[in-house]
């Protein structure tokens, strides 16, 4: 019976050194790239940018996971792009790439076999060709309209062969072509919330419209209101607060529970004016509503007042709105 080699890594320090090893073997390769950029990555985001369609990425095996990140990741910042498998698209799925699109192709030999229908289908229609691999001389850079080499780099495993750092640069050269064009489009947090509308990071670009109470829901009445009549609309809207609002419909001040606990002599003598609190903390409905909530934790209150440019209130928002959407 034979038995299994024993490992040739088998202490702490090894294995740490290891890993060290491989973060530095495609550090080093990441800042030879970026040392080697030219006027071809100039071209290519000019290229990406201008399609009238969208950026097809495509590539096979390793060089295809990439393609699919970086599909993903134009996608998610602006850029309509979608990633077709290059051997799908021998079998129906050219039909995918139109002469509105712009292809990305990618290939660390530049010589992968089942590339060649796609870039077939790139020059037949003439449809604009970015090529992404290691040999100039290749068939893919050779054919393409744009050429992106990867730099002699070698490897991070032990053997030279397996897929690491080359797969580091071309995902490298993907974030750097999507946040070229992203900057050139002058794409906003506004923008990245419509692509992201759920989880922690939707949640962080919400607006408080989006989660302010408005309309018969808000919680007013007016500065000469008798403080009886006051303290119906208060505890009809449950809140813990109520807008005192002028003349004009502007917001002029609120009561909270404090504000009755201050004034409990003769409270029901006066008038929503005389125990008002002037001038509330109040914010805007285009506001993110983060920072709505760090203002209610800063001041140490449970909601806020949204008004208009005119001062008249909107909305309210309450902490536990912010909460319950994940805003933190």
């Amino acid at each position: 019976m034979t038995t299994a080699p024993a490992s040739q890594v088998d202490s702490h320090a090894d294995i740490l050194a290891i890993g060290a090893r491989v973060m530095r073997t495609e550090g080093e390769a990441l800042l030879l790239f970026a040392a080697s950029l030219s006027d071809s990555f100039v071209k290519a985001v000019d290229t990406m940018y201008a399609a009238k369609g969208r950026v097809i990425m495509s590539g096979m095996g390793k060089s295809g996971h990439v393609a699919a990140k970086i599909a993903a990741t134009l996608a998610s910042t602006g850029t309509p792009s979608q990633f077709v498998h290059p051997a799908e698209a021998s079998h129906g799925d050219l039909g995918m790439i139109t002469p509105d699109d712009v292809v990305v192709m990618l290939s660390n030999s530049g010589e992968t076999s089942e590339l060649s229908d796609i870039i077939a289908h790139t020059r037949r229609f003439s449809i604009p060709l970015i090529g992404v691999a290691s040999r100039p001389q290749s068939t893919l850079l050779q054919s393409a309209d744009i050429a992106l080499v990867l730099p002699p780099a070698p490897e991070a495993c032990a053997i030279g062969m397996a897929p690491t750092t080359s797969t580091t640069m071309t995902l490298a050269l993907g974030d750097a072509l999507a946040v070229a064009i992203m900057e050139k489009r002058g794409f906003k947090p506004t923008d990245f919330r419509v692509f992201h509308p759920g989880g922690k990071l939707g949640a962080q670009l919400l607006r408080v419209e989006a989660l302010m109470h408005s309309g018969e829901a808000l919680p007013l009445t007016g500065a000469q209101a008798p403080m009886g009549d006051t303290l119906l609309v208060m505890t009809a809207k449950s809140f813990g607060v109520v807008g005192i609002t002028d003349a004009e419909g502007h917001l002029a001040g609120i009561i909270t529970d404090g504000d009755l606990r201050r004034n409990m002599v003769g409270l029901m003598d006066k008038t929503a004016a005389n125990v008002m609190h002037a001038s509330p903390l109040t914010i805007r409905p285009d506001a993110l509503a983060a920072e709505a909530l760090g203002i209610m934790n800063e001041r140490k209150i449970t909601c806020l007042f949204v008004v208009d440019e005119a001062h008249t209130p909107v909305g309210l928002i309450h902490i536990h709105d912010c909460l319950r959407a994940g805003v933190a």
